[in-house]
């Protein structure tokens, strides 16, 4: 006899923070020219896969993520706007405050600079952080489900494009219902397109 659906969800969230710590202290653990490098490659590969979108959503980098402003710069020169996200509420999708270079940003109850004020844009392309990921285009956030809700409720459907490193590819993060499937996914190794079973 199975264990209660209540004690396996518990086994199975506490098994996700344990990753999300791993994943984090995987970034940790690059150096800091590794990190630069690897973040460069990422941008040159961005920028060779994809067309500048109208308007991009991209995550001002915490944690060790890579570090993809560049791209941002390069597409702003190509006329594209870009936005960041914006927490309203604890449960809610996000939403996206336009950003430029002279931008004022403060920390959210996250500790993430986002910008005080601002247009309100929706995004015709994400580049969401990837924590953990697998060949199937599923990410292993931080646990709040926030991009998993924004990409659900927005229509159209912006193009999600994965950012991470190599060292956070997982064989599968289990993906639960709600999660969201990349369309695209971009590491220092090149630009992919998710392996579909």
């Amino acid at each position: 006899m199975g264990e209660p659906l209540g004690k396996a969800n518990e086994d199975s969230t506490a098994e996700k923070r344990a990753l999300r710590r791993e994943m984090t202290a995987r970034r940790a653990a690059l150096a800091g020219a590794a990190h630069a490098a690897a973040s460069a490659r990422i941008v040159g590969h961005l920028q060779a896969a994809l067309a500048p979108p109208r308007v991009l959503a991209f995550c001002w980098p915490i944690k060790h993520e890579p570090d993809v402003r560049a791209i941002v710069d390069h597409w702003r020169r190509a006329g594209c706007r870009a936005v960041l996200p914006v927490v309203l509420a604890e449960a809610a999708p996000l939403a996206f405050r336009e950003w430029c270079s002279d931008t004022p940003l403060t920390e959210d109850r996250y500790g993430i600079p986002t910008p005080a004020a601002g247009e309100w844009l929706v995004p015709d392309m994400i580049l969401l952080p990837l924590n953990g990921f697998d060949a199937a285009g599923y990410r292993l956030g931080y646990g709040g489900g926030y991009f998993d809700r924004t990409l659900a409720a927005l229509t159209p459907r912006p193009l999600a494009v994965g950012v991470g490193f190599e060292i956070n590819r997982l064989p599968s993060i289990r993906p639960e219902a709600h999660d969201q499937r990349l369309d695209w996914i971009v590491t220092e190794a090149g630009a992919f397109r998710p392996v579909v079973a």
